[in-house]
């Protein structure tokens, strides 16, 4: 199968599909950060090209929840959310088996997108102990079945500040890319689950 995951500068969801047999690109305006197959550019320049299996993970600042408040206070953020979640509706808008990623999206983005989330899942689902709410827009797909679900640490413990770690990152020019990096269990489960959805369809 022909992967291409958008999106992707980690290149963890590729190499998961990869390490299956597949065909697997990653696509994004950085480059890879492990060796592999990568295409830096936009993904509009490529997605458009012969993929068996595409996911979008496209970078969610101006739509996440947690960044809701700058659009009262930052200058032109309205505009950004406009412009973004129309280039996020057009991964909804692909008619080829994959999905599209999100982080908790805010009401305001919400509104503009062009349907509900499908799923919603956590990296402890899958093997990882950090909290990370992550929305699923699925196209031709089942949901994404538990693969290693935990149990989560009371409020208030110093492990639940543990798995906490994504929301209280340390401030940077870095916070952005760790907090956006999707987790190997989840990657695993992407490409164990998803990976022969060509041929079951078939």
């Amino acid at each position: 199968m022909k992967v291409l995951i958008n999106c992707e500068f980690t290149g963890r969801v590729r190499d998961a599909f990869a390490a299956l047999g597949h065909d697997a690109w990653s696509c994004d305006y950085l480059p890879t950060e492990s060796p592999g197959k990568h295409i830096q550019a936009d993904f509009r320049s490529v997605v458009q090209d012969s993929w068996d299996f595409v996911g979008y993970h496209y970078e969610c600042r101006v739509m996440a929840n947690s960044g809701v408040r700058w659009l009262y206070e930052k200058p032109g953020r309205w505009q950004e959310l406009d412009e973004a979640a129309e280039i996020f509706n057009l991964t909804l808008r692909d008619t080829r088996p994959g999905y599209s990623e999100n982080s908790q999206m805010h009401k305001h983005a919400v509104q503009r997108i062009d349907r509900p989330k499908d799923q919603i899942i956590q990296p402890w689902y899958h093997g990882d102990p950090f909290f990370k709410k992550t929305y699923l827009w699925l196209r031709d797909i089942p949901f994404l079945e538990d693969s290693n679900r935990l149990v989560p640490p009371k409020k208030g413990t110093e492990e639940y500040k543990k798995w906490s770690a994504v929301w209280y990152a340390s401030p940077g020019p870095e916070r952005w890319k760790n907090r956006s990096r999707t987790f190997p269990g989840v990657a695993a489960a992407i490409a164990n689950q998803w990976s022969d959805i060509k041929r079951k369809a078939a």
